[in-house]
């Protein structure tokens, strides 16, 4: 079940262009690093260590230049490999980490 707050965020998703992926309703999630990211950025936001629509205003950046580098061929997408991107671009704005401890973790 939901908390107020994650059903606020999930519902003022639908229909945008940062809508995650759904079946009969439900959120999808191919893996747990999928559901583990998405878990994280509710309970960052609703933490106070930002907001909601700023972290929204990274994804849906991160979505369109994901489709402007990729016009043709979009057989590579994965709409949480953009909401990753801008969950790191989230964190390191609000000061959580820096970007340099991002890549050390993503190097080890």
């Amino acid at each position: 079940m939901l908390t107020q707050f994650e059903h606020f965020a999930v519902t003022e998703m639908m229909g945008k262009p940062d809508n995650p992926p759904r079946a009969n309703g439900t959120l999808c999630f191919g893996s747990d690093w999928e559901r583990s990211s998405f878990g994280m950025a509710l309970a960052l936001a609703k933490n106070g260590y930002f907001e909601w629509d700023d972290f929204r205003d990274e994804l849906i950046a991160s979505i369109k230049s994901w489709e402007d580098d990729h016009p043709e061929d979009q057989s590579t997408w994965n709409y949480y490999d953009q909401f990753l991107t801008a969950l790191e671009k989230a964190v390191v704005k609000a000061g959580i980490v820096d970007s340099n401890e991002i890549m050390a973790a993503l190097a080890a």
